[in-house]
């Protein structure tokens, strides 16, 4: 669903605080070197905001729109030092680890204004454990779960609650560190990988939880503390094998909005879910600022949480950002997340909702389309696979009318495109509905030449080849 209306107007003043928006113009650091950065690279850099956009460390086609900086994420000493070195006025971090590692909270004592929430509220995706505490204590709808440090206990609470059942790390580990088991001997090697040591530190605690069956979403808002403005909904397509087999990646493919999510759900997501994980993060000393990313099953008609993540989805964001009305500055709006001030905007278009349950109006319009992303990877993913094969015809692909290819792992090697990573492009496309954007998706993806390469085929349908 997506609360929409007229756009009209123009910023009264910066939302960083300065008192002009077109006078006082930022230089603009994206961190992070994915499509999803890709996706807010562009919208970024078409605000009226930004003087310089800057991108560490970036990619191929991140190259095109941005300086790209040769700094890894996880490297915070040395963004702190670019900042400092190249005036830049605001940071927007894209993954999940430098928000968890506290890369805010240096920038913000380094006096560079940072979109995205500092380390104690990071938590909220650092620890899945962390979570369900939250939602037990605050009585926010979730999975009954368990918490484990060792594995004969986790193997007991598996064996007397039945499967199927999910086994999480308690850590980052890359959107891979989840096994919904079906029987309970896949239960019982899950939870020995974990304390094995295949997800390192992620997997020194695990989590074991009732499995949920129904309808999954990703659900985002941006959140100043205290404000949230719901945006929209997407529909992750996780695992590697069509029809939701395999093993699970960091996304091979969304849909915006879900399908699932009707305006009642949307309603119930944001008063039973985000609304109170807001008032519950600054009850604990912890507020919350940045986007919100809850992940919801959504159960005969109710949603529950999964998890929480405290950044843009990947690869929600690609297809999340295109159906941003082309009238709406996202960089205004990341801004007065950071400042605080998403209640003061006062102008028609998407409400707001307050935890007290008031409405406050903001310009932030969405477009009526909806967007379908399917991710090309490298064969192998997310196991073992090969870097440095040439990719071709992508340019002509991002021609078709509704089309944008995002770059992830892409670099250029004299003069060619060649694959880097696991996950390389997301192929967007809009469409009045479903149908209509996974077509031309889909024929955008067969005119781009990578013999490497694969897809999944499903995405935009359910089990049994039925539309999403």
């Amino acid at each position: 669903m997506r609360n929409g209306g007229p756009a009209s107007g123009r910023l009264g003043r910066h939302p960083l605080g300065n008192p002009s928006a077109e006078s006082h113009a930022l230089n603009v650091l994206v961190v992070g070197s994915g499509g999803r950065e890709h996706a807010l690279c562009r919208r970024i850099g078409a605000s009226p905001l930004v003087d310089t956009l800057y991108c560490a460390p970036g990619n191929a086609g991140i190259g095109e729109i941005a300086s790209r900086v040769d700094i890894p994420p996880t490297d915070i000493d040395g963004l702190v030092a670019f900042c400092r070195s190249e005036a830049v006025g605001y940071v927007v971090i894209g993954p999940e680890r430098p928000l968890v590692d506290g890369l805010v909270d240096r920038l913000d004592e380094a006096g560079v204004k940072a979109f995205g929430p500092r380390a104690k509220a990071a938590a909220i995706e650092g620890s899945k454990g962390f979570a369900k505490d939250l939602c037990a204590k605050y009585g926010i709808p979730t999975a009954a779960f368990g918490r484990f440090s060792e594995a004969m206990a986790a193997k007991a609470w598996i064996a007397a609650n039945g499967v199927p059942i999910v086994v999480k790390a308690d850590g980052l580990a890359a959107g891979k560190g989840v096994t919904v088991a079906r029987s309970e001997a896949e239960a019982m090697a899950a939870v020995d990988e974990a304390f094995g040591g295949r997800f390192g530190a992620a997997g020194r605690e695990i989590v074991v939880e009732e499995f949920l069956d129904g309808e999954e979403a990703s659900f985002f808002a941006l959140v100043d503390g205290e404000t949230v403005l719901p945006l929209a909904s997407a529909r992750d397509y996780k695992t590697a094998g069509e029809g939701d087999t395999g093993p699970n990646t960091g996304g091979m493919g969304a849909v915006s909005p879900a399908p699932a999510v009707t305006p009642d759900i949307h309603d119930e997501i944001v008063k039973r879910i985000v609304e109170p994980t807001v008032s519950a993060m600054a009850a604990e000393g912890r507020p919350y600022t940045g986007v919100l990313y809850a992940g919801v099953m959504i159960v005969d008609g109710e949603p529950r949480l999964l998890e929480y993540n405290a950044r843009f989805g990947d690869p929600e964001c690609q297809a999340l950002l295109p159906c941003l009305d082309s009238e709406s500055d996202l960089l205004a709006a990341l801004a007065a997340t950071t400042a605080g001030t998403l209640r003061d905007y006062h102008y028609p278009g998407i409400h707001m909702s307050k935890p007290d349950g008031g409405y406050v109006p903001v310009e932030l319009p969405w477009g009526p389309e909806t967007a379908l992303t399917v991710v090309l990877a490298a064969r192998g993913y997310p196991g073992e696979y090969e870097t440095g094969s040439e990719i071709r015809n992508v340019e002509a692909a991002g021609e078709l009318p509704g089309v944008t290819v995002f770059h992830a792992a892409t670099e250029r090697r004299n003069g060619a495109l060649v694959a880097a990573g696991g996950r390389v492009l997301s192929v967007t496309a809009l469409g009045a509905d479903v149908a209509e954007a996974r077509a031309r998706a889909y024929e955008a993806v067969d005119m781009i030449d990578w013999p490497q390469g694969f897809c999944r085929r499903d995405i935009g349908l359910r089990a049994g080849g039925r539309e999403a």
